[in-house]
């Protein structure tokens, strides 16, 4: 970056101030916190991190320095909340992957299920087996019971969307995931075994022979 185009100090310092403002809202709102989903709290929480975000590239522009604040969320990949305050509907749009870790026990299970059927034939492939499966037991309960099934859980993720009110039947049925709109996200929750990976580094002690 050429001189030209570094900040000023009084531009760093006016960022710094903005950040201990904010930081003074921040709590002023947790004090006065209402409930868990408090709007007030959610919103002083992004100013703060807005205004720690443009101190840190100043500080790190001007002087080449960097600040020790690390905001929770903050490297997630979504933007900030922008839906509506007070949502009259939600969306839950969940994804779940699974590997065929024994494909003979999905298909036992698959044709005993047939059989309570009264298919004689039952499933003749795997695919076929899944449908079967999925048909008969509701996805949570697949979950549940996985293993049972010869399934091996990979990462799964819910994400909680907020809407002004209830689509139309049948609206997004052609395509349920097309409208997912990441600025509308209330909470998300994922589960993959990278995090158990990042954990187990994170705590080792590194003890090895001598």
């Amino acid at each position: 970056m050429s001189d030209a185009a570094q900040p000023t100090a009084a531009e760093v310092r006016a960022a710094a101030e903005a950040v201990k403002t904010a930081l003074d809202r921040h709590l002023a709102a947790v004090e006065r916190r209402t409930g868990d989903d408090d709007t007030a709290v959610y919103e002083a929480f992004n100013a703060l991190a807005a205004a720690a975000e443009t101190y840190d590239e100043l500080l790190y522009d001007r002087y080449d320095e960097v600040t020790p604040f690390e905001i929770p969320g903050a490297d997630d990949g979504l933007p900030p909340y922008a839906g509506p305050d007070e949502p009259q509907a939600l969306s839950v749009l969940i994804r779940r992957d699974y590997a065929v870790a024994e494909p003979r026990r999905l298909a036992a299970q698959a044709r005993r299920v047939a059989d309570l059927d009264h298919d004689e034939e039952g499933p003749r492939g795997t695919a076929a087996a899944i449908g079967v499966l999925f048909g008969e037991y509701e996805p949570d309960e697949i979950a549940s019971r996985h293993k049972e099934f010869g399934l091996e859980e990979g990462d799964s993720t819910v994400w909680v969307t907020a809407a002004g009110e209830l689509p139309e039947p049948g609206e997004w049925l052609a395509a349920p995931f097309e409208q997912a709109d990441p600025e509308r996200i209330v909470c998300r929750f994922d589960i993959s075994s990278v995090f158990d990976d990042e954990d187990d580094e994170g705590t080792d002690d590194g003890d090895g022979d001598d």
